[in-house]
């Protein structure tokens, strides 16, 4: 049986942690420094990976590349980009019928000013779809619906990776905590509630830096008030439901409460000056064509029957029927996903032959040819029906019902779909094929062993560990997965609470949810930037450092006395 070990690089521990981030630094140094396509990235880099495993790790060769094709086809198209292809494919359906047009002037009737149109859009609606699928759909639905409000390319997808951060570690019905609490052996309950205890608190920050990008210091001076209000609402919020109401409802509770404090403020408060579209609408969406607008070609452009047509001509009004068809398939996505979360539901689609996997948290299904893979004995999840991809699948099919699509154009835009997110769907899957070949080798765990040897100082680095394994999979579910045992392992030798670093794993990974490559193609693809995934990194990588380096502060802090009452 293949073990890695932490000093397999000639019994050096840096030796091996400095060879096995080799991967890393190869994605980070062609996404950024060469502003490589995400997908070719990708693929060079999980080639990296495996040469590093082969040659370097000792991995044998087979291994290498069955647990990169573990990794691409069992965590990176399923569950990852089946959650997102399915996704997409409802927002396309409304695209279709032209109701999300009159979604986006029902947002646009709430405040016209693109810096409220941030807060609402990417990230409290935003926070709802995490919440509801988590896994790249916020970024993927909440960016086009920014370029349709008028916002530029590059402007729209730093917005919605920016926002896509406090809300993350409850994101898909808290799978992140979920699998969490399977690796440390931590109850949801105590983890949730830690979390809930660190994410709040960035939730607070977010909002102010949104407001900032948009319209920079004077966006900062007009809207503070309700960025501020915004933050706190959903941090108090999420703070609540996940301590004292529910784990998995926790970003639902918080995202509509945000909603509800920025709307009644706005009705008796509006900023000194109002901030417009930059550009009209139409020629932003016609400009960048349907890899922009997230259109599959040949859909209808304009109003849907019953609603007035032209947006340029005068104020458009949708009636009440319109205005309730748009929001529908996000109605029946909430319904269907609170429906399969009812317990005796939830327990009898987690058994055969719903699931390949025999209960619902215990993975029996090994991947063919890697039985003598120490890191791959755990086996893998496979339940195909209860997945949340599945859910949002089904929910396409009965908005297309219920909005009497005929079955041609609906085959005709899921085809669509899968061509429209072609290359993130390459690049989702390289990269996760890397973490697997990263995890199954021992790269990871040298990297996370050399960390683990800087003692009590390990508070700080424990959000660094976090954020890396996000940044790398797109995953914090995947991070948590990897490193949550690392982190409880680490804590004990340390002497530091276990609780808090398991949790400072999920809520420092949020942060690297913006410069994750998958992210970052799925972004540019949305707005029609495919192939320029770099400019946009450049545009969150600060962002996303300055708020770790707040988190590893908190972090540290709460392992002490200052802020030790924090600690559940």
């Amino acid at each position: 049986m293949f073990e890695p070990v932490p000093d397999q690089v000639g019994g050096s521990l840096v030796l091996s942690a400095l060879c096995g981030a080799l991967p890393l630094i190869t994605m980070f140094v062609l996404l950024g420094g060469l502003k490589m396509k995400a997908w070719q990235a990708g693929l060079i880099s999980l080639t990296v990976a495996l040469v590093v495993a082969v040659a370097l790790f000792e991995m044998p060769v087979d291994d290498a590349i069955l647990s990169a094709a573990q990794g691409a086809l069992l965590s990176g198209f399923f569950p990852i980009m089946w959650i997102v292809i399915n996704a997409v494919f409802v927002y396309n359906l409304t695209v279709h019928t032209g109701h999300f047009d009159v979604l986006r002037r029902a947002f646009s009737k709430v405040s016209d000013d693109q810096r409220i149109q941030a807060l609402i859009i990417a990230f409290s609606f935003g926070a709802l779809l995490e919440a509801l699928a988590g896994f790249g759909t916020p970024v993927a639905i909440t960016v086009v619906m920014l370029m349709a409000m008028g916002f530029k390319p590059v402007k729209a997808a730093a917005v919605a990776l920016i926002a896509n951060t406090a809300p993350v570690a409850y994101g898909a019905m808290a799978s992140p905590i979920n699998a969490l609490s399977d690796q440390t052996g931590f109850s949801v309950e105590a983890l949730g509630a830690m979390v809930g205890r660190q994410t709040p608190v960035l939730a607070v920050v977010v909002p102010l830096i949104l407001v900032f990008v948009v319209d920079g210091r004077r966006g900062l001076r007009q809207t503070w008030l309700p960025a501020l209000l915004c933050g706190l609402g959903f941090g108090i919020a999420q703070f609540v439901a996940s301590n004292y109401i529910s784990v998995p409802l926790a970003d639902i509770v918080a995202s509509l409460f945000s909603v509800v404090v920025v709307v009644g403020l706005l009705r008796v408060w509006q900023p000194r000056e109002k901030v417009p579209a930059e550009s009209l609408v139409g020629a932003t969406a016609g400009s960048s064509g349907g890899a922009a607008s997230g259109a599959p070609s040949g859909a209808p452009s304009g109003a849907p029957s019953g609603a007035a047509s032209g947006d340029g001509g005068g104020e458009v009004r949708d009636s009440s029927r319109e205005v309730f068809k748009a929001f529908l398939p996000y109605a029946i996505i909430i319904v269907i996903f609170v429906i399969v979360s009812v317990p005796a539901i939830k327990e009898a689609l987690a058994h055969r032959p719903f699931t390949l996997s025999g209960t619902d948290y215990t993975p029996t299904v090994v991947f063919p040819g890697l039985g003598d893979v120490a890191g791959a004995q755990g086996g893998f999840k496979f339940d195909w029906f209860p997945a949340a991809g599945t859910m949002l699948l089904l929910s396409g099919l009965i908005t297309a019902i219920c909005l009497r699509i005929r079955p041609g154009a609906v085959a005709t835009t899921y085809r669509d779909t899968y061509r429209q997110l072609a290359p993130a769907i390459v690049t989702v899957m390289a990269v996760l094929g890397l973490a697997y070949v990263m995890n199954f080798s021992g790269q990871t765990g040298s990297i996370g062993a050399w960390l683990a040897g800087t003692g009590s100082a390990f508070a700080v680095l424990s959000p660094i560990l976090g954020w890396l394994g996000v940044a790398v999979t797109g995953s914090d579910t995947s991070s948590n997965a990897l490193f949550g045992l690392l982190q409880v392992t680490t804590a004990k030798e340390a002497g530091l609470d276990q609780v808090l670093m398991a949790a400072s794993n999920s809520s420092g990974g949020v942060l690297g949810k913006m410069v994750s490559p998958q992210n970052l193609a799925i972004a540019a693809a949305a707005v029609g930037m495919a192939g320029k995934e770099g400019e946009i990194f450049r545009k969150v990588f600060g962002w996303s450092i300055a708020m770790l380096a707040f988190m590893c502060v908190l972090v540290a802090l709460q392992s002490t006395p200052v802020l030790g009452w924090m600690v559940p």
